[in-house]
């Protein structure tokens, strides 16, 4: 009798349990006494990165739009979550710390999700280079705009001085809240991606008036692409405020954007997995180097052009990492089990990758007709 592949049901539940299994390591490593406070740091900072990365990927890989402007959302993010979780204490409100965290980075997230589409309004008429410029322009702004207000350490932007770093701020945040929430986030950028709204954006991506033409609102999808962007963005602000306990503008400033565009294209625009593995490596490669000092920065260029020059594409383009297709074909690799390559085919189908709908289709009735035979 021959098994049958994997179910929808059952690829949730293996995904679960792997998703359980990592967070089960990192317990395991934290509570051993493996990791030190300094390792942990690096594990925060990479979760922190990682819903950075995939957040800009949604914009940058799946919508085909450059933008520089990524850090200011994070910092809008985490100067109100900052400001919020201060205001909280001041007032003496009695409040756990993981509930004042979850809050306020969500009101930061909501925050930074609302300058997202008032930015991406008027900014998302504009294609490639110009709008790279317009979203460069924007962070600058909010830079300059956050060492000036007394509310964020600045002395009033009538004084035109630059104010202090914003200190005080509580560091509630927790490891284990935070990679949940990072493994929240990349559950829902992966399932919008492959939502139908996340099938329309990428025919926007790949021809605009075409996908104009067939009656998408370009103008509508553009900016809630911008939006969900500019959310994760500014809740990953927030984990950051609360992780560091001090916020500086500086951190706003097109610098940072452009190293988590690096990330993006390193690992494949368009391919969570490889903005994923991006963020990680590329957050724990200057830490490693640490040791060679004078030289660290330069090896570290000198690996992104290498690679780049070599897999211009990333590290995994397009593609995506998947459990259970990858246990479909460990158990029913060679042939075995036509409904193994039926449901594979018409996961395909369901994807939406239109090039490959024929071919599935052909296999699907191939597998079919080799089940009917048995």
């Amino acid at each position: 009798m021959k098994k049958s592949a994997l179910s929808m049901k059952q690829s949730y539940i293996v995904c679960a349990v792997g998703i359980a299994v990592l967070f089960g390591l990192l317990m395991a490593v934290c509570e051993s006494g493996a990791a030190n406070t300094y390792i942990k740091g690096i594990l925060m900072t990479c979760c922190i990165a990682v819903i950075m990365t995939t957040s800009l990927n949604l914009t940058v890989g799946v919508l085909g739009q450059l933008t520089l402007g990524c850090c200011g959302f994070e910092m809008i993010g985490a100067y109100s979550a900052a400001l919020l979780s201060k205001l909280i204490v001041a007032k003496g409100i009695a409040m756990d710390p993981t509930a004042r965290f979850l809050l306020t980075i969500f009101v930061g997230a909501v925050i930074a999700c609302i300058f997202g589409i008032l930015v991406g309004i008027p900014a998302l008429r504009l294609h490639g280079d110009y709008l790279a410029i317009i979203t460069l322009g924007f962070g600058e702004i909010i830079r300059v705009v956050l060492q000036n207000i007394p509310a964020a350490g600045g002395v009033g932007l009538d004084k035109g001085q630059a104010g202090q770093a914003l200190i005080g701020i509580d560091r509630i945040a927790n490891l284990y809240v935070v990679f949940w929430i990072t493994v929240i986030t990349v559950v829902l950028l992966f399932m919008f991606a492959r939502s139908r709204y996340g099938r329309a954006v990428k025919a926007i991506r790949d021809d605009e008036i075409a996908a104009s033409a067939s009656g998408l609102n370009v103008t509508y999808l553009k900016v809630l692409v911008f939006a969900i962007s500019a959310f994760f963005a500014g809740l990953a602000g927030g984990i950051y405020a609360q992780y560091m306990g001090s916020l500086t503008p500086a951190y706003a400033g097109w610098l940072q954007s452009t190293n988590y565009v690096i990330m993006v294209v390193f690992g494949g625009m368009g391919s969570l997995t490889g903005s994923i593995l991006s963020a990680i490596v590329l957050t724990i490669l200057p830490e490693a180097l640490r040791a060679f000092s004078d030289y660290r920065m330069l090896a570290y260029s000198v690996v992104l052009v290498v690679f780049m020059i070599f897999r211009p594409q990333g590290i995994f383009g397009s593609w995506e990492f998947s459990l259970p297709k990858l246990i479909n074909r460990i158990v029913y690799r060679n042939g075995r089990g036509g409904a193994a390559k039926a449901a594979i085919a018409a996961e395909t189908v369901e994807s939406g990758d239109v090039t490959a709908t024929a071919a599935a289709a052909e296999t699907v009735q191939s597998a079919q007709s080799a089940g009917k035979e048995a």
